[in-house]
């Protein structure tokens, strides 16, 4: 049976229920994605095997996410996004399951895979039940809600996960997602109605292999590359093997009919754009999960209670964006509001590796609250303009590719945090558990510039770009 329309009918104002169920799910995802990292060294224990080979569960759930998050779209059309979503959840809240009860680390790997698999689903699937739900009008708001669990989950992950780890049992790192899970589902199938699309073609069977080669030999090699766990000759195999797959998949796609990535959408300017300059500020914003805890509890000395409590006030500078981004685009447009915002963004990531061990923590709360609002901010109008002139038979595509892009930046971001790290002429000087905090100013002004260089995509924008979602009309002399 295929999905009916859902849409408000004329007059009736959207509910933002359902963004605020799309966004259960995201933080269940996101902070999955980081609470098993200050864990590693408690599970390594209670599975026998090296901190080392523990990594692998972080690089197997990337990979997962990376090879199936291009079957999402076609997924949601074939079955319906509703269901795809309400699926996608149940696997992601079993496979947590998995991952607590495993008793070596092969189970470990398989069920995080398996969990990989249904948060490829959640996010793109629920990007797509919004866009077909809530009108162009309304969908800013909507995304206002829906970003700030991207940025609340990898906030709290490690102060979380190491509390967990410090008094509990690892396993419950896990566990905590089995009631979000339930709740999400529950709320899912409450308040998420019949979702329609068009009527997908037959599957891209082998676009979607070589898309899943190609982007998970590429997550491979970033991961690696930032952990520094393989030689460079493995390192630089899963880059050829990506560019090798990536290339054939390009040649494959000017003839399939339903290409897996379909690259036909880079043509319309909007989706261009926000793809380019999203991808570059999220691979400057994916440094700070990574770095603050590292600063915070290795640079300075805090405990990781202390360390959380500070970087947890970038979630509430997200947090109070909702009010606050709809007027500002009413009021400048998406041209104006992406490149300021780039470049204020940018400086602020660059104040941030001024931060010292005696620098007063009201200061510090500042710069970490409105860092939050503006990275906010960004996420919120990039995630609307790039799906502004998408067709409606078109969505389910660019919810993939866009996710995607999304992943892969995040996971660059991490990447290059701990290269530069290692690169600090001191990263091998000091004793284990410490680090120089001189060692993160030029890495957080080399991600500065990297956020502030998203500006070069922005400014192409025309100006009445997205006007439909911002409310914003273009002055006459503009």
């Amino acid at each position: 049976m295929s999905d009916l329309p859902s849409h408000p009918a004329a007059g009736e104002r959207p509910s933002m229920i359902v963004p605020l169920v799309i966004a259960c799910a995201l933080f269940m995802e996101t902070l999955d994605g980081t609470v098993i990292a200050t864990a590693i060294p408690a599970i390594s224990r209670s599975l026998g095997e090296s901190p080392l080979a523990l990594n692998m569960a972080m690089t197997a759930y990337m990979l997962s996410l990376a090879v199936f998050i291009p079957l999402s779209g076609w997924l949601a059309d074939r079955f319906g996004a509703r269901r795809v979503f309400c699926s996608a959840i149940a696997v992601f809240t079993l496979s947590s399951l998995g991952c607590a009860l495993a008793q070596d680390l092969n189970q470990l790997l398989v069920a995080r895979v398996v969990q990989g698999m249904g948060g490829a689903m959640m996010m793109p699937v629920g990007r797509l039940i919004l866009l077909r739900t809530i009108p162009k009008s309304e969908f800013v708001k909507a995304m206002s809600w829906v970003v700030v669990p991207a940025l609340i989950g990898p906030a709290v992950g490690p102060l979380l996960g190491g509390f967990i780890a410090t008094y509990w049992s690892w396993r419950w790192i896990f566990l905590i997602n089995l009631p979000i899970g339930m709740l999400g589902l529950f709320l899912a199938l409450r308040f998420i109605g019949p979702v329609t699309g068009p009527t997908p073609g037959k599957p891209d069977i082998v676009g979607f292999v070589l898309v899943g080669l190609g982007l998970g030999a590429f997550a491979f090699g970033v991961d690696n590359l930032g952990r520094g766990l393989d030689s460079a000759a493995v390192i630089i195999a899963g880059f050829t093997v990506s560019a090798a797959a990536l290339g054939l998949y390009v040649r494959h796609a000017r003839k399939a009919e339903n290409p897996a990535l379909d690259l036909g959408l880079l043509r319309i300017a909007t989706f261009r754009i926000a793809l380019v300059g999203g991808s570059v500020f999220r691979i400057a914003i994916g440094t700070i999960p990574f770095l603050l805890p590292l600063m915070f509890q290795l640079g300075f000395g805090m405990t990781p209670l202390e360390s959380g409590a500070l970087t947890f006030a970038t979630a509430i500078g997200a947090m109070s964006l909702k009010t606050v981004a709809p007027w500002v685009l009413r009021r400048y447009g998406f041209r104006r509001l992406l490149t300021w915002n780039a470049l204020f963004s940018g400086v602020l990531l660059g104040i941030t590796g001024l931060i010292q061990p005696d620098t007063p923590y009201l200061v510090v709360l500042g710069i970490l609250l409105f860092s939050g609002f503006f990275r906010s901010l960004q996420f919120t109008c990039v995630n609307a303009v790039g799906f502004a002139d998408v067709p409606p038979e078109r969505m389910s595509n660019a919810t993939s590719f866009s996710g995607v892009a999304q992943q892969l930046s995040l996971g660059m971001g991490v990447a290059f945090a701990a290269l530069m790290l290692g690169l600090m002429p001191s990263a091998g000087g000091h004793a284990p558990g410490s680090m120089d905090p001189g060692d993160f100013m030029p890495i957080f002004a080399a991600a500065g510039l990297v956020c502030a260089a998203s500006w070069l995509s922005f400014r192409h924008l025309t100006a009445d770009a997205g006007q439909e979602m911002s409310g914003y009309r273009k002055p006459s002399d503009e």
